[in-house]
């Protein structure tokens, strides 16, 4: 493709060498810069971009989008200058890929939990009633049922547009995806047409990298503000944020409720470990999903659903034989005759959707079944929130196993000592600390009886563990299988 042509779609400063030629390649990695390629500096938040442009450029870089053409330039060379190269790259490579987006229904799902249930299931639900489609998720990536590795929440710009371009090219018409705050924030998502934005809800997280609360919730919004105005906004509104989304954008606004008057309504007519009755809109439906945060999900399925023009009448039957994402209040009844639980419940808020459903579940039961809840906090992350979650793990708990949970290059002791400051004085006899999580699991299969519920928070889907800068194999649902031979 031509350079004038491929950055056509951006606002160019000035240039510096022959803006003229045919690019080869485009690349934001210094490594991975080939013959004749276009390689983009960005502004990264471990790295500078602009600093590896010689290396670039050594490696055969033809050109260079940068903010700041260095003092130090090739005379072979075209430099290509921008405000914003992040958003510049996003831009560029929807272009390079021939603008995927605009030949596709594209969904976006974003919030704090429920993200990969909701655009997972969306996926589902659109195969089932024989739709094309693709899905870019946290856990993994699929087009029409052929699966992609996933290592970010939301790909960077040129992996996604690689994959959407495959999409069109397989005959997808739809594509549900989550949209991080990250992505929203790097400008991973520019260039890319949504025809619908989906909110779920927030709580706290990442505030490690946006430092406020405050900052989190704005680039959610972000999102929303940018959705163009013949999309759909369809936002929760029984999360206090729920309208905050819609104040500023352009599309059709659209809303969800359990507790309050909306476009799509549901209530949880009857609840037990193995799924729910629901009203969707004055119409029931049982569902193998338990808790209401699951009800939250699923409804969005249907608003956004109905939203893209199927049926109620097509709508509910799917909805009725779909199954949890995975590590997403995932069931395995063993043959001790406990019930153990995986889930990715890695907030506090989370923790305790999930707990608090557990709970709900337990007052139902016949007997004394006790609740045992293995759960730790990561490393290198948000620490405010542990203390957070030790306090919900120790008051919504019977006993507690705190343990690893990708330490990273933390000192895993120092991690669980301050998860432990938040246990209140009365519960201190609730609790024991094993830093090794096979050992912990291992130590709450003895443990755990006949019904009792234990719940293996915080990877869910995830299979390993980062000790340091290592990533080892390690699969929660795999230690209880083992465990249950």
């Amino acid at each position: 493709m031509n350079i004038r042509a491929l950055t056509a779609d951006i606002a160019i400063i000035q240039t510096l060498g022959n803006f003229d030629g045919e690019v080869g390649g485009i690349c934001f990695d210094s490594r991975k810069a080939e013959e004749g390629c276009l390689f983009i500096a960005v502004k990264g938040s471990t790295s500078d971009g602009h600093d590896f442009i010689e290396k670039a450029t050594d490696n055969g870089a033809k050109y260079v989008l940068c903010e700041q053409i260095p003092e130090q330039t090739n005379s072979s060379v075209c430099y290509i200058q921008v405000k914003d190269s992040s958003y510049a790259l996003g831009i560029i490579a929807s272009a390079y890929y021939g603008k995927p987006s605009e030949q596709l229904t594209v969904v976006g799902v974003t919030g704090t939990n429920g993200k990969t249930s909701t655009a997972t299931l969306l996926y589902h639900t659109f195969r089932r009633l024989g739709k094309k489609c693709g899905l870019l998720s946290t856990v993994c990536n699929y087009i029409e049922g052929e699966e992609r590795s996933s290592s970010h929440t939301t790909p960077d710009p040129l992996e996604m547009n690689a994959l959407m371009r495959e999409m069109v090219d397989k005959g997808c018409e739809f594509v549900f995806m989550e949209v991080s705050s990250h992505s929203v924030v790097q400008k991973r998502i520019a260039g890319i047409k949504f025809d619908g934005g989906i909110f779920t809800n927030i709580t706290r997280d990442h505030i490690d990298y946006h430092k406020t609360m405050d900052a989190y919730i704005a680039a959610k919004k972000a999102f929303f503000d940018s959705l163009p105005s013949e999309a759909f906004a369809l936002t929760n509104i029984d999360d206090k944020n729920g309208k905050i989304m819609l104040q500023n954008t352009k599309a059709k606004k659209y809303s969800y409720s359990l507790l309050s008057v909306a476009d799509f309504k549901a209530k949880v007519l009857e609840e037990s470990i193995e799924g729910m009755l629901l009203d969707i809109n004055s119409k029931d439906v049982y569902v193998r999903f338990t808790g209401r945060f699951n009800a939250y999900n699923l409804l969005a399925v249907y608003g956004a659903a109905s939203l893209l023009g199927i049926e109620a009448e097509q709508i509910l039957p799917v909805l009725s034989i779909l199954r949890p994402v995975a590590g997403r209040f995932d069931t395995i009844y063993t043959k001790k005759g406990f019930t153990a639980i995986i889930d990715y419940a890695h907030t506090p808020d989370a923790l305790e959707n999930v707990l608090g459903t557990i709970n709900d579940i337990k007052k139902s039961m016949a007997g004394k079944p006790e609740v045992i809840c293995i759960v730790g906090c990561g490393g290198n992350r948000d620490r405010g929130k542990r203390p957070m979650m030790g306090k919900i793990a120790a008051t919504m708990s019977d006993k507690i196993i705190f343990t690893s949970d990708n330490p990273r290059m933390e000192n895993p002791a120092d991690i669980l000592n301050e998860i432990v400051a938040g246990v209140p004085e009365s519960m201190k006899n609730k609790y024991i600390v094993i830093e090794n999580r096979h050992e912990a699991i291992k130590a709450a299969y003895a443990m755990a009886q006949k019904d009792d519920i234990v719940l293996i928070a915080g990877k869910g889907h995830e299979n390993y563990q980062i000790i340091g800068t290592e990533k080892f194999h390690f699969d929660d649902k795999e230690e209880i299988y083992n465990l249950d031979k």
